[in-house]
């Protein structure tokens, strides 16, 4: 009789970011082989988890490299953009209204004579505060309720399969136009809190799929048998092995929250002036777009670096978390 090839079986779960997903995190080995050891094998003859794979493979992609670059300078720049613009973004003179680059303003200045490159600095604290906040709020609301409705389905599952269809069917910048033109706060928090109201079903999906698919396999079965409680075997057996396609739509979302908030911003529901936003900065040289272009320019290429760099970002981490793609 043919000999059977037994492979390790890791846990699978559809995602929706390019097929099917290994979820395994310490029981999952590689089929690679290498020197000195079995197949999979790290230096010290242990098989290599999902996540080890996952980092030795991000490390040596450039686009993840080139990415995490850009966000790091963005990061340091949203901290402290003293150290790199010198000057209040709130500073404008009208008689230097439109003017082109010079000594101080290597980017110009706008419409209202404020500086271009001051006012892009700081504008990036904005981006990344609405992005971060917006996202943590997502995955946190959006993993627990969704983790909660995989494991435990019945009615707790159908309730929530369809409050996420309601949402869906909420068109966002819509959705946006309406509820944040009532808001009379000046801060991002109305923003990251309407971007969390509306984003959290697809991270709960997400969740779900990755529990349901997670909660069938044998270890954890045996957790059950062995008198596990619910908490422990959700958090100990089931969200380390459920965890990898949140992160990796979480980080794809990131972007498209900053986006978001710009194009808010730009209609005039968003932040709104003495605010220092992207979204503002372009609305406001819209109209001087062939006077000016510079004002239009500059913070519209820092907001499209920035969303590339988080969608690059995602691209990388998925690419090293499928193992279809190895």
């Amino acid at each position: 009789m043919p000999e059977q090839s037994h492979e390790p079986q890791g846990a699978i779960a559809g995602t929706g970011m390019g097929g099917p997903m290994d979820l395994g995190a310490s029981e999952a080995a590689t089929l690679e082989g290498g020197p000195g050891g079995p197949a999979g094998a790290g230096p010290a003859g242990k098989p290599r988890s999902l996540w080890s794979d996952a980092w030795r493979d991000l490390r040596r992609n450039p686009v993840f490299l080139l990415s995490t670059l850009v966000i790091v300078f963005l990061v340091f720049v949203s901290l402290w953009p003293s150290a790199i613009a010198s000057g209040s973004p709130l500073a404008c003179d009208l008689a230097k209204s439109q003017d082109g680059p010079g000594p101080g303003a290597p980017f110009g200045y706008d419409g209202q004579g404020c500086n271009v490159y001051t006012r892009t600095v700081y504008g990036a604290r904005t981006s990344v505060t609405v992005g971060v906040c917006a996202t943590l709020g997502v995955v946190l609301l959006g993993s627990v309720l969704g983790g909660l409705a995989g494991y435990y389905g019945g009615w707790w599952d159908a309730l929530l399969s369809r409050t996420t269809d309601i949402f869906f069917a909420i068109p966002v910048v819509l959705g946006g136009l309406v509820l944040l033109s009532v808001v009379t706060s000046n801060t991002v928090w109305p923003v990251i809190g309407f971007m969390v109201l509306l984003g959290w079903p697809q991270i709960s999906r997400i969740a779900r799929g990755s529990v349901i698919t997670a909660r069938q396999h044998d270890y954890v079965q045996a957790a059950r048998a062995l008198g596990a409680s619910d908490s422990r075997i959700l958090l100990r057996h089931i969200a380390p092995n459920a965890v990898a396609p949140v992160i990796v739509v979480a980080t794809i979302a990131l972007g498209t929250y900053i986006s978001l908030e710009a194009t808010l911003s730009y209609l005039g529901v968003g932040l709104r002036p003495p605010s220092v936003s992207w979204g503002i900065d372009i609305s406001a040289a819209s109209p001087y777009v062939r006077n000016a272009p510079h004002a239009l320019l500059w913070p519209s290429g820092a907001l499209a670096v920035t969303v590339l760099a988080f969608i690059m970002l995602g691209d990388a981490v998925r690419d090293a978390l499928d193992p279809r793609l190895r």
